[in-house]
């Protein structure tokens, strides 16, 4: 009987661990593998945006030191990519909620990453 059970939490230990195995692989490969920029353009970012020329909107060089030191800040540029913004002016940044949270962390990674240009 013991030796039974015994065999039997084995299968399901190994059922377990291919079936981690199996979801490690197939999930996260595809979105963790693709370029911030990549999805800028793809999500069209690009259009109001550049990396470091201010368009309809801010440069994300521009945009990067509004938030460097404060707490949490890849997470405010992510949550304000998916959700919009509206400042003072005119202009707004429509929300985004095609943007899946992981995409918007990985881009909210890429311009936090933007060093200011020599001018």
């Amino acid at each position: 009987m013991q030796r039974t059970r015994r065999h039997a939490n084995a299968r399901r230990a190994a059922a377990l661990g291919v079936l981690a195995c199996a979801a490690a692989l197939a999930a996260p490969a595809g979105a963790a593998a693709v370029d911030p920029r990549v999805l800028l353009t793809q999500y069209k970012c690009y259009i109001c945006h550049a990396d470091r020329q201010a368009k309809a909107g801010p440069a994300y060089e521009d945009v990067a030191p509004n938030f460097r030191g404060k707490p949490d800040a890849g997470g405010i540029i992510a949550r304000n990519i998916r959700h919009g913004m509206r400042s003072g002016g005119p202009w707004h940044m429509p929300p985004h909620p095609e943007v899946s949270p992981a995409e918007a962390r990985a881009m909210a990674r890429y311009i936090m990453s933007l060093a200011p240009a020599q001018r």
